[in-house]
Order: C-alpha cells, then structure tokens, then sequence
C-alpha cells in the first residue's frame, strides 16, 4: 500500500470517531515531502474518525493564509476538522477536547514548528517543552502545555 493511501486511512481513522457532525469534509494539507505528517497521522488515527482528503500541495503557505493561521503559529501540516484549523503536531487529546468544547473565539489549534516529541516528532524518550496555542477573533491563548522530558 502506498504512504499517500496509509495516510488517507489513517486520517479516515481519525476523523471518524468524532461523528458525522465533527467530520464535515475534513482536509488534511500536506507538502508530499514531508514524513513527519504521515506520522502525526499515525499518532491521532484512533482519536477520531470519519472520511477525509489527504491533499498533498506545494503551496502550503497560501492554504495556510487562506485558514487565517498566524504566522507566528505555523509548522509544516494543516488540517480542517469540524470547522476548526488543526495547524501541526497538536496531540489528538487535544483536537478531541477542541471538538467536544467547542469554544468561542477559536478558529483552531496549533503547535508552532515542530517541537522534538510531539506527536510525529518522536526522538526516543525526549521531548522539548511546547504549547498548544488557540488562534481566532478571540486572540491566542495557551489551551494546553507540555513539559520538556530529558
């Protein structure tokens, strides 16, 4: 099986147990080099589910300004889930808790860069501290912290 059609699975996955109402068309944009998606993909698969696009593009910064995705906040994969941005290595307890609160003010999640550790960023046991940002009308916030582990 190809890594384009794993992928495409594997979102499906992870769109579906969400449900319909989460699952609105859910688009995964990726630029075809990159393998660090494939494997955040892998890491989230079991958190959601439904159907989705795996859309490999070459222009990853005009999908991410036409999502509205800071720039400040911006890392090398961009997902559209229940009408919320997924902006990078966000852990899917945290798309999860997104979907079900629901909070106003919020366009989406983002992980800026790629912090060792994350979900898809894996190096052992190490991890680099980073934030789980919400961006929108509302501003950006921290919505979740993780702890540097040496």
């Amino acid at each position: 099986m190809s890594p384009a059609r794993r992928a495409l699975l594997a979102f499906v996955a992870l769109i579906g147990a969400a449900g319909a109402a989460h699952a609105a068309d859910p688009t995964m944009f990726r630029d075809a080099g990159c393998g660090c998606c494939l494997k955040w993909l892998a890491q989230v698969k079991g958190a959601l589910g439904g159907t989705a696009k795996v859309v490999n593009s070459a222009g990853m910064d005009a999908v991410k300004d036409r999502q509205g995705v800071p720039q400040a906040l911006r890392s090398c994969h961009t997902v559209i889930v229940g009408g919320y941005v997924i902006e990078g290595h966000v852990p899917a307890r945290e798309i999860t808790r997104l979907l079900r609160e629901k909070p106003k003010g919020v366009k989406g999640l983002a992980v800026a860069g790629m912090p060792t550790g994350s979900p898809g960023m894996e190096y052992g046991k190490v991890r680099d501290a980073y934030k789980v940002m919400t961006f929108g009308p509302a501003g950006q916030r921290v919505y979740a912290s993780y702890a540097a582990v040496r």
